[in-house]
């Protein structure tokens, strides 16, 4: 299955908007409960604005706020990327650490924050959990796993470790563009033949075609057409 993805999504990269691990970790903090096209939308004024991590750390909360506030959970969040700004420069002068042992320890990282990170920015493999990796696979079988830490061990047995930056990168782009929540686009899926969920969408090529997502779509289309 995964090398069936790797043919449906060859070139995959991380879709938040980012220069460097600073930005990719107030993006992803921002990202919670949040598009990442949305988050795109908003990171390059507050990029601009907010350089380094001394900037965060003595920011106005106030301004921070406003330039944040329509990813929602805006006070929360900008509570985060304060006291990560602080806890930058209290531990790390000021630089975003390159190991999961000390990235988990920083306000707004978890395991999840702190893989996309990794994968990255510093291009150390690591699997991301997020909502639609686990619903994933869990529907396709390869863990009955809920929590995500054990979801991410239960997978990382199943595929190389060089693989799994990639790998969360292709599971995710198929869960936003194929297999999705309520509908999944069954009829045109590349893995339908190995997935034991086959059929909980439509399975009509047409009906499914129309549930395609993203810039693939068309890469997609053709490929179950063969």
């Amino acid at each position: 299955m995964y090398r069936t993805l790797t043919e449906a999504f060859p070139h995959v990269y991380c879709e938040l908007d980012f220069t460097d691990p600073l930005e990719l970790s107030v993006a992803t903090i921002l990202s919670a409960q949040c598009t990442d096209v949305r988050v795109n939308q908003v990171t390059p004024a507050l990029f601009a604005r907010y350089r380094t991590a001394r900037d965060y750390a003595e920011a106005d909360r106030v301004e921070l706020e406003e330039y944040i506030r329509s990813t929602g959970f805006y006070r929360n969040k900008a509570n985060s990327i304060i006291g990560l700004g602080q806890a930058l420069l209290e531990r790390f002068d000021g630089e975003v650490p390159g190991t999961l042992k000390d990235l988990v320890t920083l306000p707004g990282f978890g395991r999840k924050t702190a893989n996309v990170v990794l994968g990255n920015a510093f291009g150390v493999p690591g699997i991301t959990v997020d909502t639609h990796f686990g619903r994933l696979v869990r529907r396709w079988g390869w863990t009955e796993e809920e929590d995500p830490v054990k979801v991410e061990r239960a997978v990382g047995e199943l595929i190389p470790r060089t693989e799994w930056t990639d790998l969360s990168h292709r599971v995710i782009f198929h869960g936003r563009r194929v297999c999705h929540a309520k509908n999944p686009a069954c009829g045109v899926c590349l893995l339908a033949k190995d997935c034991p969920s086959y059929g909980i969408g439509p399975t009509d090529p047409v009906a499914a075609a129309a549930l395609v997502k993203g810039p693939e779509t068309e890469h997609l289309l053709e490929l179950a057409g063969r």
